[in-house]
């Protein structure tokens, strides 16, 4: 089983974590943002994964830090589940509709952090800025050594466009991640990931 956890505490947020990578799509999931919360929820559920986040942030400041750190706890535990990688797919693209919204995520599990962001929204959905979702995704990738490809088509509803977001990363996620049968080794030329 490829299974991690990890506890992190700093002087802004204490997280600890654990992600089995072949769940079932088991979420319990407490930050203290709602919004977030149901992101990670349905994350969860669409990469089939099973996640527990605990998580207490200075949110009385703003959900920046806890947003941010939950990321980075996430990277670092699914890149400590992934282990070396051998038989691994390692590249995953989906695109997702939520309604109104179209959004698309290609990733590549190659152990290079990069991400890059097209996603043209601004605005809050509960307490939660939608700029938050950049900050989450980039200390997902950096942590993970995840490349990282999100763009939004189009969208007019802010909790869509989030939403269609976080399933493509998790659909897109779970596509890489999966073992290929094919595949006896590290897949890549290099010989390593």
């Amino acid at each position: 089983m490829r299974i991690a956890s990890k506890q992190r505490d700093t002087k802004e947020t204490k997280i600890k974590a654990e992600i089995n990578i072949d769940g079932k799509g088991i979420a319990n999931i407490t930050t203290g943002i709602g919004f977030f919360d149901h992101m990670l929820t349905l994350l969860t559920k669409h990469a089939l994964i099973d996640m527990t986040i605990n998580a207490v942030g200075d949110i009385q400041v703003d959900e920046h830090h806890t947003v941010e750190d939950v990321g980075i706890v996430i990277g670092t535990v699914l890149k400590e589940a992934l282990g070396d990688k051998v038989g691994i797919t390692r590249y995953g693209t989906e695109f997702v509709p939520m309604d109104e919204a179209l959004a698309m995520c290609s990733l590549d599990i190659s152990g290079r952090e990069f991400l890059a962001y097209d996603v043209p929204i601004s605005g809050v959905t509960g307490s939660f800025d939608a700029q938050l979702a950049e900050e989450f995704f980039r200390a997902v990738a950096n942590a993970a050594g995840i490349t990282l490809h999100i763009k939004l088509f189009y969208g007019a509803n802010t909790h869509h466009c989030l939403e269609a977001i976080f399933k493509a990363f998790a659909r897109a996620f779970r596509k890489a991640a999966s073992l290929d049968a094919r595949e006896t080794g590290i897949p890549s030329t290099k010989g390593v990931l």
